[in-house]
């Protein structure tokens, strides 16, 4: 693996501690889960828009099948932004956050499919024992019928989108700048987006002052601070590293949850966090110094 002389655990903790805000931003918003992501996005792109003129050679060295793979990285993650911020009208964001934790097999699983990467039995042990505790952290409030059960399985379909999105960043941010992979990728995922807008009927425009400045937080905090990051760290770690580091998202998002919105959290999904903690400590050890 590529190294670098940045201490990469702040990275990773700054990226956690971003995304965790993601699902009380958006129980803020009253606007649709497709249009919410859609300006997250956009607003993302148009504040990079002015560096991106330093990348331009860059840019005009990107082959033909590569930017195939970029808007095909941009659709999953934009699809995945929809179906898992549509979750969280459904269920509640320990729930739905601790179904993500199915990133990491989906992501492990592809990568030894298609590239064929391996790891160690130590590392599948600490990701089964994190994803263990990362369901315990939403175990309570999984529900098996009714709209709590259709918002996890939004949620589900929205982790598998963003595997696919992680597997395909890998393999791009080996020759393409995580700034230009960055911006192309959160522009394809917005236009997917505006596309089921307009599809479905949705409002470009009428939004109140709450719900852009919930746009904007989401562009700044949780997109550039949270996955402008992850895709930085494609480069100095394993997909399956970085996509176990996200498992803090549960945690953290349970913990803002609690002080924000209200949302109950037990002694057990303390614990279970304690837990999730230890096993992606122990798995990039091990997976890292493979």
């Amino acid at each position: 693996m590529n190294r670098t002389k940045i201490p990469i655990p702040i990275f990773i903790v700054i990226a956690i501690i971003a995304i965790s805000f993601s699902s009380i931003f958006v129980r803020w918003s009253d606007a649709s889960a497709a249009v919410t992501a859609m300006y997250r996005l956009f607003i993302t792109n148009v504040l990079m828009l002015p560096l991106l003129w330093g990348h331009l050679p860059e840019i005009r060295r990107i082959r033909p099948r590569e930017w195939g793979r970029l808007a095909m990285s941009g659709i999953m993650l934009g699809l995945h932004f929809l179906f898992w911020m549509q979750s969280l009208h459904y269920t509640t964001v320990a729930s739905s956050t601790a179904i993500l934790t199915l990133e990491p097999i989906f992501v492990l699983a592809g990568a030894f499919m298609l590239h064929g990467v391996r790891t160690s039995r130590e590392a599948l042990l600490a990701m089964i024992l994190a994803i263990i505790g990362a369901i315990c952290i939403g175990w309570g409030d999984f529900q098996f019928s009714g709209t709590a059960l259709r918002g996890d399985i939004l949620s589900f379909i929205g982790t598998v989108a963003v595997a696919f999105h992680m597997l395909l960043g890998k393999k791009l941010r080996d020759h393409i700048s995580a700034f230009v992979y960055s911006f192309f990728v959160f522009l394809f995922a917005g236009l997917t987006l505006a596309a089921t807008n307009v599809y479905t009927g949705e409002a470009f425009a009428g939004y109140p002052l709450r719900d852009w400045i919930v746009f904007g937080l989401l562009a700044v905090v949780s997109t550039i601070f949270g996955h402008y990051i992850f895709n930085w760290l494609l480069k100095y770690m394993k997909a399956s590293s970085v996509s176990m580091t996200v498992l803090g998202e549960p945690l953290g998002a349970s913990v803002l949850a609690y002080f924000l919105l209200g949302e109950k959290i037990t002694l057990v999904q303390l614990g279970a966090g304690l837990i999730l903690l230890i096993g992606v400590a122990l798995f990039l050890r091990s997976n890292e110094g493979d």
